[in-house]
């Protein structure tokens, strides 16, 4: 087995050290550290941090590999530093038998750039009408743990009930996409100043939040955990900081868009920045950013949602609704919440590996960079900064929203289990 040294890196952000991989496990962390036959990575104080988790990732496959596959994604999450990511349900087929998800679950084994762990879906065909096989899901080779029909809400209350009922046998989690239907009929952004001055259909906030509260007190009725997806408003953000002063088994989750875009950027009328849910305004933002270093808001997930090129290449009503985040993730952290003092390194460590992997039980992920853990890991380069060129993306989708814009950071190494699956930001 290989030996790899990393000589001079901050570990969590702190003072520099060397961390010595031996196979698949890190041997030893310390200053002065020698290895006969290693590999040596001069980090250069570079920040180290645990292989990122990534809670809510669309990989496509099966039905759309013109959008994605298992490989250019997990491609791309390497790139972005991940070693772990969650695959939503909404393929075709959907992802609601054990049959599809032992699928998605061997296609990452195959291709080995990181883990994959499917998500089930809460019903079947993501219709809202009756529960999947739930518990065949968590059985299969797979195990899954973590059900979702994300890209839609669970909106039966029933439904969701009998969910968080039967995911709690096993300790598993729902993760809800939270949007009443009927508030966002025909809805194309956030409802606010600038859907009226724009003349296009508003998105209220009270669409979240509805399904929100309702979640959360099913969620202590039923003594279940349940999972906020993409929470998005400064609404939100209060219904989960009052659920858990409940102990309410409650966890969220923002992406990195969230953090960083508002709806003003739809004045341009460019469908990149459709996205479900809709961009919000700057209150929201700033209240998402502060909910995230306290603790209410749990996780980054990045939401990654690929689209060929003709589904965002139209008019704005046409258009496919979704971002591609994966690569750009740890950057827009970075400008949000470090550069902001909102969170330091190990903050991120937390909220970006640490936690998104307790939620979904991701054994071997998220755990402390420390002799006898697995070497999952990635190097950060925290003081580059450059334009985004989705020319360079590993992903097969084109759909950022930060094209052209600079941003803070770039990861060069990524660990899968002590195997190099990026060196010098180039995939092995």
């Amino acid at each position: 087995m290989s030996k790899i040294l990393i000589r001079g890196a901050k570990v969590l952000g702190g003072a520099p050290q060397d961390v010595l991989i031996d196979g698949e496990t890190i041997a030893e962390v310390g200053q002065g550290l020698s290895a006969e036959g290693a590999e040596v990575v001069e980090a250069d104080g570079k920040v180290l941090l645990p292989g990122l988790v990534d809670l809510h990732t669309h990989l496509r496959e099966p039905g759309r590999e013109d959008s994605e596959t298992v490989l250019t994604g997990t491609r791309a999450a390497a790139s972005g530093g991940y070693t772990s990511v969650f695959a939503m349900a909404n393929t075709f087929p959907v992802a609601d038998t054990a049959g599809v998800v032992e699928q998605v679950w061997r296609l990452g084994k195959e291709h080995g750039y990181c883990d994959v762990q499917p998500i089930g879906a809460v019903t079947v065909g993501l219709e809202g009408q009756k529960l999947a096989e739930l518990g065949a899901m968590h059985e299969s080779a797979a195990g899954v743990t973590v059900f979702s029909d994300d890209g839609k809400c669970v909106h039966d209350a029933v439904i969701m009930r009998r969910a968080l009922e039967y995911v709690k046998a096993f300790d598993g989690v729902v993760a809800q996409h939270a949007q009443e239907p009927r508030l966002t009929e025909g809805a194309q952004m956030n409802e606010g100043v600038v859907s009226a001055e724009l003349g296009l259909g508003g998105w209220p906030a009270v669409a979240e939040e509805s399904i929100i509260a309702r979640d959360v007190l099913l969620a202590e009725h039923v003594g279940s955990r349940v999972h906020i997806c993409h929470l998005s408003t400064a609404g939100s953000v209060e219904i989960v900081r009052w659920a858990k002063s409940r102990g309410i088994q409650v966890t969220a989750e923002v992406t990195p868009h969230h953090l960083l875009l508002t709806d003003e950027l739809v004045r341009t009328y460019d469908p990149v920045y459709k996205v479900n849910p809709p961009l919000r305004t700057e209150r929201d933002v700033m209240a998402l950013r502060e909910a995230l270093a306290d603790g209410t808001i749990d996780i980054v997930a990045t939401d990654h949602a690929p689209h060929p090129h003709e589904d965002k290449d139209c008019e704005w009503a046409a258009a496919a609704m979704g971002m591609v985040g994966l690569e750009t993730a740890l950057s827009v952290v970075q400008e949000t919440m470090v550069d902001t003092g909102l969170l330091d390194w190990a903050g991120v460590a937390d909220r970006m590996s640490f936690r998104p992997a307790q939620i979904g039980q991701a054994t071997g992920h998220g755990r402390p960079v420390s002799a006898g853990e697995p070497a999952n890991l990635t190097l950060v380069d925290a003081a580059y900064r450059g334009r985004v060129d989705p020319a360079s993306f590993a992903s097969r989708s084109r759909n950022t929203p930060y094209e052209g814009r600079e941003l803070p950071g770039r990861v060069t190494h990524t660990w899968l289990r002590g195997k190099a699956t990026l060196v010098d930001g180039k995939l092995t």
